[in-house]
C-alpha cells in the first residue's frame, strides 16, 4: 500500500481520494510529530501568559474582546464545537464526511494550528477504524471557516454527536465504549483549530474534480457517438483548425474526438457529401467542451492549493508570533466551484441539444424519433423531455452562490463566501448532467444502428457493443426508463472510459490527447 505522509507530501484530489478510500494510508512522519508538538507547545504557553490571542484567551466572533481565565480556556473550546454544531438537512455522503477528515489532518499537520498530537492521532484512528462523522449538509456561510459541519465533525472526539460504524449510525459514547476509548479534552486553541478551516466546501470540491473529469471524458465519447449517428464531419476537428484558436481544452477535444472516429468506416462513407455546415452542438463541440474542460483544469489547480494550505485562524508562528488573519474565507475556491457549476452545465445544455437534433429526422437513413414506424409507437420522442428539464433545472442552478454575502456574528464576519453552496451545487449539477450523457450514449446507439452494415473504428466500435450489451435496440414502444438507467449508470461507472483507454492500448491507438498533460491526470 502507498504511503502519505500527512503535513508534508503534497496532496491531490486524487491522492485525498485514495486516502479516504483506505487505498493510500496515511501517516504522521517524525518531523511532521515535531511540529505538531512544538506548535501545541506554543499555543500553551500563550494560554498560560498575558499576551492576547484571539481564540485562545478569548471568545469567538463579536466577543473577541472578551478575556477568558487560564483556568477556562479548556472548557471555552469544548463550548465552540457544543455550541456552533447548529447544521441542519441531510447527513453529507459518507465519502466526504471522509475527505472532509483526511483534509482536515492534512492542514493540523503542518503545525501551525496548535493542535495537540494526541487530537490528531485520534482523528486518523477514527477514519482507519471507519467511525465517520454524522455531518448534516446545510449550515455553512463559507467563510470564519466550515463551522457547522466542522462542528459536527469534531463533537466526536469529544464523545457527543452521530458516527457511522458497521452501516448504522450510532451514539458516539456507544461506539467509543466498543473500543475502551475515552473522549478527549480539549487544549487550548484546539476547539477552533479543528472547525476553522474550509474542509467542507473543499472535500465537496475534490468529489467535483473526481466526477467532473469523468463528465467531460464521456461528453467526448458521446459527442463522437452522436457525429456518426448523424454523419456528421469530422473537418471541425482538424489540428490545423484548432492551431488558429490554441485554447488547451479546445484542441484537446477536438483531438480526442478524432481519435475516437479513426478509421470510422461510417465517417468515410459521406466525407464528399453535399452537407456544408452541420448544427452548432456537432461542429462548436471543441469550443464548448473546450471551455468547460479550460474550467474544470482552473478549479483543479485552484483546490490543490486549497487542501494543501493552512486555513486556520489565528495561525501560530510561535508563541511570540500569531496572526489574525483570513485565510478560512472561501472565496479563493467559491468562484471556481462556481465557474465549475456552470462549465458543468453548458456540458448538459449542448447534449440536450445533440439528442433533439438527432430525433428531428433529417439524417439519411435515419428515422425521424430514431423509429422506423411511428405513429403507433412514440419512439424516442420523450426522454429528450427528461434532459430538457434537467438541462433547464440546471440553468436555476448555475446562479453563482458566490454572488451573495449575507452578515453573520452581529457583523463582525461582514462579507462571507456562500462558497459551500457553491460545492453543492456543483455537484447537484454534474449529477444532472450523467443523466443526460447516460441518454445521450442511448439516442446515439439507437441511430448508429442504422448505419449497419458500416462499422466504426475499433474504439468506438467496442463502446457500441458495450452499449449494446447492456441495452437492447428499440424496434417497438417499451418501457425505457430502465435502458435510461442502464445508460446513466455506464456514464457514472467510468466503465466506457476504461474501455476505451484499454482498447486503445490493445491496438496502439490514441485515444486521450497530448494535452491532457496540461490536466495533469
Amino acid at each position: 500500500m502507498n504511503i502519505f505522509r500527512y503535513g508534508q507530501d503534497t496532496l491531490t484530489a486524487s491522492l485525498a481520494l485514495g486516502l479516504a478510500k483506505k487505498e493510500i494510508k496515511g501517516i504522521l512522519s517524525p518531523e511532521t510529530i515535531r511540529k505538531i508538538q512544538n506548535s501545541a507547545a506554543a499555543v500553551e504557553k500563550i494560554a498560560l501568559g498575558e499576551a492576547i490571542v484571539y481564540g485562545i484567551n478569548t471568545g469567538f466572533g463579536p466577543l473577541c474582546t472578551t478575556k477568558i481565565s487560564a483556568a477556562d480556556t479548556k472548557t471555552l473550546q469544548e463550548n465552540l464545537l457544543k455550541s456552533h454544531a447548529v447544521g441542519v438537512g441531510e447527513p453529507v455522503d459518507l465519502e466526504i464526511s471522509k475527505l472532509m477528515m483526511v483534509l482536515k489532518i492534512h492542514a493540523l499537520a503542518q503545525g501551525f494550528s496548535g493542535i495537540r498530537l494526541e487530537t490528531v492521532v485520534r482523528i486518523i484512528w477514527m477514519l482507519e477504524n471507519d467511525i465517520i462523522p454524522v455531518v448534516p449538509i446545510q449550515g455553512s456561510v463559507g467563510a470564519s471557516g466550515d463551522l457547522a459541519p466542522l462542528s459536527h465533525l469534531f463533537l466526536p472526539l469529544i464523545g457527543l454527536g452521530k458516527v457511522h460504524f458497521h452501516g448504522k449510525v450510532e451514539r458516539t459514547e456507544t461506539v467509543l465504549a466498543q473500543f475502551d476509548k475515552n473522549p478527549l479534552h480539549l487544549g487550548p486553541k484546539e476547539g477552533l483549530a479543528l472547525i476553522n478551516g474550509t474542509q467542507f466546501m473543499a472535500a465537496h470540491g475534490v468529489k467535483v474534480v473526481e466526477r467532473m473529469h469523468n463528465l467531460l471524458t464521456h461528453a467526448s465519447i458521446t459527442g463522437a457517438m452522436m457525429i456518426e449517428g448523424l454523419m456528421g464531419s469530422v473537418k471541425p476537428f482538424s489540428p490545423e483548425l484548432h492551431q488558429l484558436r490554441p485554447y488547451a481544452g479546445n484542441k484537446h477535444v477536438a483531438q480526442t474526438i478524432l481519435n475516437l472516429l479513426k478509421d470510422s468506416e461510417i465517417v468515410a462513407s459521406h466525407l464528399h457529401c453535399a452537407r456544408v455546415q452541420d448544427p452548432y452542438s456537432l461542429r462548436c463541440m471543441p469550443q464548448v467542451h473546450g471551455a468547460s474542460w479550460n474550467a474544470y483544469h482552473h478549479l483543479k489547480e485552484t483546490l490543490e492549493i486549497e487542501i494543501n494550505s493552512v486555513t486556520d485562524n489565528p495561525v501560530v508562528f510561535d508563541e511570540t508570533h500569531t496572526i489574525s488573519g483570513g485565510h478560512f474565507h472561501g472565496q479563493p475556491i467559491a468562484l471556481p466551484l462556481d465557474y465549475a457549476c456552470l462549465a458543468a452545465s453548458e456540458i448538459g445544455n449542448i447534449a440536450d441539444r445533440r439528442i433533439y437534433l438527432s430525433i428531428e429526422g433529417d439524417t439519411p437513413g435515419v428515422p425521424k424519433l430514431l423509429l422506423k414506424e411511428t405513429g403507433l409507437n412514440s419512439g424516442l420522442m420523450i426522454p429528450q423531455y427528461t434532459t430538457a428539464a434537467l438541462a433547464s433545472e440546471n440553468k436555476g442552478l448555475c446562479f453563482p452562490a458566490s454572488a451573495d454575502s449575507i452578515p453573520t456574528s452581529l457583523g463582525q464576519e461582514d462579507h462571507v463566501s456562500m462558497g459551500s453552496i457553491s460545492a453543492r451545487k456543483a455537484l447537484r449539477v454534474i449529477e444532472n448532467v450523467e443523466k443526460i450523457l447516460g441518454i445521450e450514449l442511448f439516442y446515439a446507439a439507437q441511430a448508429m444502428d442504422y448505419h449497419a452494415p458500416l462499422k466504426s473504428g475499433k474504439i468506438m466500435t467496442a463502446i457500441y457493443e458495450r452499449v449494446r450489451k447492456a441495452i437492447e435496440p428499440v424496434v417497438s414502444d417499451r418501457i425505457l426508463y430502465e435502458d435510461m438507467e442502464t445508460a446513466i449508470e455506464l456514464v457514472k461507472s467510468g466503465e466506457l472510459v476504461s474501455l476505451a483507454k484499454q482498447v486503445a492500448d490493445q491496438e496502439g491507438l490514441a485515444f486521450e490527447t497530448e494535452w491532457s498533460e496540461i490536466f495533469n491526470y
